[in-house]
């Protein structure tokens, strides 16, 4: 099948045996109460699902299989000569749950270097769309293009037993993944590059290749690349994205349509889009005070005017995170590392240090950290990419890892449909009254 499939195999069905045994001895056994402002506030705190790629600590942040952000980039596979963990590795790390060695990370760089075919009817299908079409809309669209070749549907039309579902998923998986940077790429180039395209380059990385096809042949452009991608591959799975390829993929539609689903919800404004409004709000910010160095003085009345107008600063506050995002760091020492004199990346630290005292002195914010959207796009702009509407296809692609990573693991255990139970507000009153039991089917 495969070296990586056969790994996946193996490690799939000994921790299915371990849940089962698990489910056997506690399934009964209460997790916690649901309280009625989660269930009408967005199921905050609601402990509903199992994500085995990764886990957010509110005090460490993110975690793949137990590793921080930090040891990540200690203990990952690099790039040739280069400082930054690769992409690869990640998914390698989240797919079987052991670090990978260099030869394993280069393995699936070679995988997925022959899976990157894309054929010419999903480029012909986003031509179809105007080029005042949001980035996203293209890229999605890419994907859905895309769809005509998943082994899964095809497999399960002919006929699949349960226990094999899991098989041409991961292709599915595997070959998405491989083919992302093309069509990201593609969409870049179309939109903002008059469609002078850039051809793959069969020898680099799955996000070095990703940087040279969108026209970025620095070499400290392609350690972002494989930094960004690496940090936003996933985080949980209740997010938006990552709960909606899972919630979608639970009704057996295949990584195509999972995955596109899942990222039509990353396109939202309080999701991935989150990037794009950082970038736009410093913009208007030095626009209105008419300087591209603001003193931190400043900043923290316009700040103070932001949030008196009702209105949020982007990129600070998170639902569960209680200090500064390790993302949020890990692009701040990128940032000082390559390019430390940068005006953009200087304001974005001032804002740092100014936006956490003035959030907390309200004494309503949990969180007044900065998340990664704090930091993400600045860099960017400092290679010359200023077109924040395609930021968020970066994150896109990068998400990719995640989520596909973990509907392999979602179709090697043979996780359910997913059918959470709703009420109405009439019922809920009933309930208060003690006139009606609402909590089951």
């Amino acid at each position: 099948m495969g070296i990586i499939k056969d790994r996946f195999k193996a490690k799939a069905e000994k921790v299915s045996t371990e849940i089962r045994d698990l489910l056997k001895e506690h399934g009964t056994k209460v997790i916690g109460e649901v309280q009625l402002s989660q269930v009408y506030q967005g199921m905050r705190g609601m402990t509903g699902l199992v994500t085995e790629t990764s886990l957010l600590d509110a005090q460490e942040g993110i975690r793949f299989r137990g590793y921080s952000i930090p040891e990540l980039q200690q203990k990952l596979p690099k790039a040739a000569g280069g400082s930054e963990p690769l992409p690869e590795a990640l998914f390698y790390l989240m797919l079987i749950g052991e670090l990978p060695t260099d030869e394993d990370a280069h393995h699936i760089t070679n995988v997925w270097q022959r899976r990157s075919h894309v054929p010419n009817h999903v480029f012909h299908t986003m031509d179809a769309l105007p080029l005042n079409a949001h980035p996203m809309t293209m890229f999605v669209t890419g994907v859905m293009a895309l769809q005509t070749e998943s082994n899964f549907s095809k497999e399960y039309a002919k006929g699949l037993n349960k226990k094999d579902y899991w098989s041409p998923m991961y292709d599915d998986a595997m070959d998405l993944i491989a083919r992302l940077p093309r069509i990201a790429a593609y969409v870049y180039r179309r939109k903002y590059k008059l469609s002078e395209h850039i051809q793959p380059n069969g020898l680099l990385d799955w996000a070095g290749n990703l940087a040279h096809m969108m026209g970025y042949d620095d070499e400290s452009f392609k350690e972002l690349m494989r930094l960004y991608m690496t940090i936003h591959a996933d985080h949980e799975g209740g997010n938006v994205s990552a709960h909606t390829t899972h919630l979608v993929a639970s009704s057996l539609s295949d990584p195509y349509l999972s995955y596109a689903a899942g990222m039509n919800g990353l396109a939202g404004p309080l999701h991935g889009l989150a990037n794009q409004e950082v970038i736009k709000w410093i913009f208007e910010m030095q626009e209105k005070l008419e300087t591209d160095s603001p003193t931190n003085e400043q900043i923290a009345q316009y700040v103070k005017d932001t949030l008196a107008g009702g209105k949020v600063v982007p990129g600070y506050g998170h639902a569960v995170l209680r200090k500064t995002d390790p993302r949020f760091t890990a692009q701040m020492e990128f940032g000082k590392k390559h390019m430390p004199d940068d005006k953009l990346l200087n304001t974005v630290w001032k804002i740092y240090e100014t936006v956490p005292p003035i959030l907390q002195s309200l004494g309503k914010v949990k969180n007044p950290w900065p998340n990664v959207d704090a930091h993400s796009g600045a860099l960017l702009v400092n290679y010359g990419m200023v077109e924040y509407e395609f930021y968020t296809v970066l994150f896109a692609v990068s998400r990719a890892l995640g989520v596909l990573a973990s509907l392999c693991w979602d179709r090697a255990l043979s996780y359910p449909l997913e059918r959470p139970k709703s009420v109405t507000t009439d019922q809920v009153k009933k309930w208060l009254k003690g006139e009606d039991e609402i909590w089951g089917e």
